[in-house]
C-alpha cells in the first residue's frame, strides 16, 4: 500500500503546486498491482467541476486499457470519495476503495461533500430543485435503444 500511498501524495501535491485544483490525488490499480490509472484534481485548470482525482484516475486507467469496465481493480485515493466520484467508481465496476481522509476532513478545509450527502439522504431539500416532465420522444429514444440491444 504504501507505494499507492506515495503516488496519490505525489499526485495532489502536483495538483496543488501547479494550481489545477484542491489536494487531491487517485490511482487505479489492476489485480496484479500495476497502477493503471492515475490522477489529481484539475477543476481550477480545466474549468470543469467533474475533474475529481478520482474521476480524472478512472478517465486516465480507461483510456490506457481500451475499456469502460475496471474489474477486478481497485481505486487507492487521498480522500473519501463524494458522491459524483462514488458514483462514477461503481459505473466503472470498481469494487473496493481505499481512502486516508474522510469526507468531513474535506470539509474543515472548505469542501462541501457533506451537503450533497444530506441532500442524497433526504436531510436538506433546499440544494436543488428536481422536477419530471412528461415526453412521449424521450420516452421513445429510450424504447428504441432497447430494442437495438435486446
Amino acid at each position: 500500500m504504501d507505494k499507492y500511498i506515495d503516488e496519490i501524495v505525489m499526485e495532489a501535491n502536483n495538483g496543488v503546486l501547479n494550481q489545477e485544483g484542491g489536494p487531491f490525488g487517485a490511482v487505479v490499480v489492476d489485480r496484479n498491482g500495476k497502477i493503471i490509472g492515475k490522477g489529481h484534481n484539475t477543476v481550477l485548470k480545466d474549468h470543469d467541476p467533474t475533474c475529481h482525482a478520482e474521476v480524472n484516475a478512472i478517465r486516465d486507467a480507461c483510456k490506457n486499457i481500451g475499456s469502460h469496465k475496471l474489474n477486478d481493480c481497485i481505486i487507492v485515493t487521498v480522500c473519501e470519495p463524494c458522491p459524483m466520484c462514488l458514483s462514477t467508481i461503481i459505473w466503472s465496476n470498481i469494487k473496493k476503495v481505499y481512502y486516508a481522509s474522510t469526507r468531513r476532513d474535506a470539509a474543515r478545509i472548505g469542501f462541501r461533500d457533506e451537503a450533497i450527502y444530506d441532500y442524497l439522504g433526504g436531510k436538506d431539500d433546499n440544494l436543488l430543485t428536481l422536477e419530471k416532465f412528461s415526453s412521449d420522444s424521450c420516452r421513445k429514444l429510450f424504447d428504441d435503444y432497447k430494442g437495438e440491444i435486446y
